[in-house]
């Protein structure tokens, strides 16, 4: 079986904004990636922000608000903690949605111990929580951040009507 795979990749100056552009890049490749190629309009029956895309006959569907939290969180972190441009890259490979930010520093993030009374520094904590794995890996010229979301798989049902029998 041949792997169903999107990857795409953007710069960004880590100014003000970033953020958001980030998001909606993210947003609009997650629709390009998984819009289902014999049927542009999502099919009822999805859970909300899930969209469908055949690989096989198979659909996938991604959590799409659960992958613009981690994308905001990711860049936020790099925004907020390394000088400079960064990075955000993104693959949907069957199975997996890996969302990869490289910034130019070369500490990594910190996971804090759970604190309900701290205020702020919870982002990585919420990205573990919804990842399969999270992990932060040297660069030449900083790190990179590696988050990977599981991707939903289902049979695609067969729309079409059946063969009269004569």
């Amino acid at each position: 079986m041949t792997e169903h795979t999107a990857e795409a990749g953007w710069w960004y100056d880590g100014g003000v904004g970033t953020v958001t552009v980030a998001r909606d890049a993210t947003a609009a490749f997650l629709r390009r990636a998984t819009r289902a190629d014999d049927d542009p309009d999502a099919p009822s029956g999805l859970a909300p922000g899930a969209h469908p895309s055949r690989v096989r006959g198979t659909a996938v569907e991604v959590d799409t608000d659960t992958a613009l939290l981690v994308v905001s969180e990711l860049v936020t972190n790099a925004v907020k903690h390394a000088p400079g441009p960064l990075r955000l890259e993104l693959a949907l490979r069957e199975g997996t949605l890996e969302i990869s930010v490289c910034d130019g520093s070369t500490a990594g993030p910190v996971l804090r111990a759970p604190d309900p009374e701290r205020i702020g520094g919870h982002g990585m904590e919420i990205v573990a929580a919804l990842c399969r794995y999270v992990v932060s890996e040297p660069t030449p010229h900083g790190k990179r951040v590696t988050a990977v979301l599981g991707v939903t798989r289902r049979p695609r049902l067969d729309t079409r009507a059946p063969a009269k029998r004569g």
